[in-house]
């Protein structure tokens, strides 16, 4: 009876592990160049309309080209104002934050979320009358308070306004001391893992991807985190001297092999990781995917992402 019991535990949790956890539309996918496809993710639970949008490139052209897709549905506006529930923004450069500026007239009253020095960019160098203007609810008068600043602490939890999501943010080193951020999404008992851009550490000297790994490996263990969104920006050819604070596959695996170290070679396999911020240039998206694929020593499951085509993440 106990056999039984056990067994049928055992297929209960296997199926609770495969079950769909989130729902990912890239709006944009590349880290520079290309406009209307710059860095921007929807996450959002399951057959829920409600999205919160991971850094902000591209919001409108990725808005559109995803309804194309039937990755989303209703219209460019109603996605933007209704659907959209606020913005994380990794850190303060145009290719993760023009699209939030440039659509802002036509938005809704929503959170930004942020760590603070991310903030103080948007306020000091953005949502200014020279630029822009204050759509947002601090900074320079006039302030137009459409947009609330939600001010991220390092390794706080807090719950993301109008959506099934909590969020802890962690500091990234982008050429350090620079800041930028990464920002665990939690839905229930499941967690996604997302990147701002963001150097290896020993290029970096710093510490702050192994203190992620550290606090990310139990959930791992416990099958409770499957997917990390996490930035490669050039291929391996790339001089470690001209990354400026970025990611190549081999860097990449590197880290990986410190994560490995924490939760044992087993619990990575077929982890998804969603491969963003491809620099567009020439043929090096082909390059990093061909680079990462060959040398899969951890055996990842790795998702190259198409703007507009939703990835249904288990």
């Amino acid at each position: 009876m106990k056999k039984i019991r056990f067994s049928l535990f055992a297929i209960l949790l296997s199926i609770a592990s495969q079950a769909q956890n989130f729902d990912l539309i890239p709006l944009g996918i590349y880290g520079g160049e290309k406009e209307d496809n710059l860095s921007a993710y929807l996450v959002g639970a399951p057959n829920d309309k409600s999205f919160l949008c991971l850094d902000a490139g591209t919001v409108n052209a990725g808005i559109r080209k995803a309804i194309e897709l039937k990755s989303l549905t209703g219209t460019t506006e109603t996605v933007l104002k209704d659907q959209i529930k606020g913005y994380f923004i990794s850190h303060g450069h145009l290719d993760h934050l023009s699209g939030l500026i440039i659509n802002s007239p036509a938005d809704s009253k929503k959170d930004i979320y942020a760590i603070a020095p991310v903030i103080q960019i948007l306020q000091n160098h953005y949502f200014i009358n020279d630029t822009w203007i204050n759509f947002a609810d601090q900074g320079q008068k006039p302030i137009l308070g459409k947009y609330h600043y939600n001010e991220l602490q390092e390794g706080v939890e807090i719950p993301a306004s109008n959506t099934s999501f909590f969020l802890k943010s962690y500091e990234l080193s982008h050429v350090n001391p620079y800041k930028s951020s990464a920002v665990l999404v939690r839905k229930d008992e499941h967690y996604l893992l997302y990147f701002g851009d963001t150097g290896a550490d020993r290029v970096e000297k710093s510490d702050k991807l192994n203190t992620i790994w550290d606090d990310i490996a139990p959930l791992i263990k416990k099958r409770q985190l499957n997917t990390i969104l996490i930035e490669v920006s050039f291929p391996n050819n790339q001089s470690e001297k001209s990354l400026f604070g970025h990611l190549t596959p081999n860097l990449l695996v590197e880290e990986l092999e410190k994560l490995k170290e924490k939760t044992g070679q087993k619990n990575l396999e077929n982890l998804n990781i969603v491969v963003t911020h491809r620099k567009p240039t020439g043929d090096n998206p082909e390059i990093i995917k061909e680079e990462l694929l060959k040398n899969n020593p951890l055996k990842i499951h790795y998702i190259f992402p198409e703007q507009g085509k939703k990835i249904s993440l288990h």
